[in-house]
């Protein structure tokens, strides 16, 4: 038989199988190991899977990698990140450490207020030129599928603009990148203390051209007590859930509100943060098979004393995510390996529960758990490469990366020098 690549003498390939479910339970400790393995792979997907020496005596090839005896898993499916900005916020880090407070921060014109001005001021291309780098740094990470929000230019242009820089960072770049808008991030000043004016422009104007335009396939809100209340993310879903776009919900990031219970009853694909969810909202989610997303770099990054009950979550068996929430301000975090690392050391997690959260479940939060996020034979061959003694050392090992390559539908797309 034919391939156009194969990979062989690899140690140990998680393979993270899950029947294209999200793993729950024991599952999620599950890795889906083959040892002394090899993988044949046409057309950018996975032809088989088996023993290195049975896949090099079964099939012909154009190419061969030697993996040299290393580790084997699927790509990261980061499936919560605002790469698209302009100006990072490190000097509202030190405010935060002076004992100012993320929230007392947006209220005074920093936060979310601040990065709009400058987002609204630059062009689509320049937006595409400063996240490249962004990126490309996360693919060196072990990034192949992205999720990217737009949410800093809070008008009709400005977000359409966003989201335009997104799709051509789509096709520049040789990763999948799920276009999300996300209009509903915060009242932009001029509507501070207007909010029926902005819903109405969000529900009347930006949903539609986003729809008619065709360049999101998801619409998320931040719903929490200083932004977005219950009642007003419900009119905002309901409208965007009527044109045709899946749901996510950034809920009870800070203090519960009910917006667990809120992405339940819509029927989000994802409920995101969750670190004052209730056990009612959390029970909800999994009654409506909604995937909590968990994002442990942001609570690090503000310094939070309590973390989201990843723990409680997994032994309640609901299918756990975690995702960078990298961003301009409360998360400059790029990095996957360091948030599996957060989830183990601050969530509970264990390593392989923490790399299923960050694969084949992630893939679930995007919809994508039949392309992306394990390695099955028709799925996309998107597959990191790791000089690592175990897949334990992921999370253990802090502050340098042991990727040594990255390949997405079979083709490289980093190579550590």
């Amino acid at each position: 038989m034919k391939a156009d690549m194969i990979i062989t003498n690899i140690r140990q390939l998680a393979t993270m199988t899950s029947g294209g479910k999200a793993k729950t339970a024991q599952q999620m400790n599950d890795a889906g190991i083959i040892e002394n393995a090899g993988i044949a792979i046409k057309d950018g997907r996975i032809l088989e899977l088996g023993s290195s020496a049975e896949i090099e005596r079964k099939y012909t090839w154009d190419e061969a990698i030697d993996a040299s005896g290393r580790i084997l898993t699927p790509g990261f499916v980061d499936s919560h990140t605002h790469p698209v900005f302009v100006h990072t916020r490190e000097d509202e880090f030190a405010m935060r450490l002076a004992g100012k407070s993320y929230v007392e921060i947006s209220l005074a014109g920093g936060g979310i207020r601040s990065s709009i001005a400058s987002t609204r001021a630059a062009s689509a291309a320049e937006l595409v030129e400063l996240s490249l780098p962004r990126i490309r740094k996360m693919m060196a990470l072990g990034v192949t599928t992205l999720e990217a929000k737009s949410g800093y230019g809070l008008s009709v242009e400005s977000e359409l603009k966003q989201l335009k820089a997104i799709a051509e960072l789509s096709q520049i770049l040789p990763i999948d990148i799920v276009p999300t808008f996300m209009g509903a991030h915060e009242y932009p000043i001029e509507y501070e203390n207007d909010h029926a004016s902005y819903l109405r422009i969000l529900i009347d104007e930006m949903i539609p051209a986003v729809k008619e335009q065709g360049i999101a396939e998801f619409c998320d809100i931040f719903t929490e007590s200083h932004v977005f209340s219950i009642e007003e993310s419900r009119r905002v879903l309901r409208a965007a859930k009527d044109h045709g776009l899946k749901l996510k919900m950034h809920a009870d990031e800070i203090v519960w509100i009910g917006g667990a219970e809120l992405a339940a009853e819509m029927g989000c694909v994802s409920a995101d943060h969750l670190g004052a969810a209730s056990d009612q909202g959390i029970m909800a989610l999994k009654a409506a098979g909604v995937i909590p997303t968990l994002l442990p770099a942001t609570l690090f990054s503000l310094a939070s004393k309590a973390y989201a009950r990843g723990r409680f979550m997994i032994d309640s068996g609901l299918p756990v995510a975690i995702a960078t929430d990298y961003n301009p301000g409360s998360c400059n975090c790029d990095s996957m390996p360091f948030t599996m690392s957060l989830a183990c050391l601050q969530m509970g997690f264990t390593p392989i529960e923490a790399l299923s959260a960050a694969t084949i479940n992630a893939a679930c939060a995007l919809d994508l758990q039949d392309q992306v996020g394990s390695l099955e034979i028709g799925k996309l061959a998107d597959i990191i490469f790791w000089d690592i003694p175990s897949l334990n050392f992921i999370p253990y090992h802090l502050g340098s990366s042991h990727i040594v390559k990255v390949l997405k539908r079979g083709r490289r797309i980093y190579k550590a020098q």
